[in-house]
């Protein structure tokens, strides 16, 4: 799964139990209707629905069911993306102008940055890629 559809679908459950989750919701239904504008009003409504079910998870403290609706909502936002490839730069600027700001302070520290350390010695070599990466020749 790409990163980017991994930590939108993390954050788009997480936002969706905060106060800001209308401008959220308000937010990913115009992804959706520019992307895929036949399905924006039904996923308008399953966002909603969303917001109930991760309030509900939350006050029970249950963690299964919120990471089953976050693995949900990644398979949701990883069929856009599959279906819409060119979609990526909309996921990612989801990500960083709506829903990661409207988690709290410690949530968006993890949704935000990927690090990637590497050391090599002596003859060793390090492949690093934040997405796809290609290596030809030796």
């Amino acid at each position: 799964m790409d990163p980017i559809v991994s930590a939108t679908g993390t954050a788009l459950v997480s936002a969706m139990a905060a106060d800001s989750w209308q401008q959220v919701r308000t937010a990913t239904t115009a992804l959706w209707r520019r992307l895929h504008p036949e399905q924006a009003d039904e996923i308008a409504a399953e966002l909603g629905t969303l917001h109930a079910g991760i309030l509900n998870a939350r006050e029970q403290q249950d963690h299964d069911i919120e990471e089953a609706l976050t693995g949900v909502w990644r398979l949701r936002l990883q069929h856009l993306h599959v279906d819409e490839p060119s979609g990526v730069g909309e996921l990612r600027r989801l990500l960083e102008e709506h829903l990661a700001p409207a988690l709290p302070p410690d949530e968006q520290r993890g949704v935000q940055s990927i690090v990637m350390k590497a050391e090599a010695r002596d003859h060793a070599r390090v492949y690093m890629a934040g997405r796809d990466q290609h290596i030809t020749g030796s």
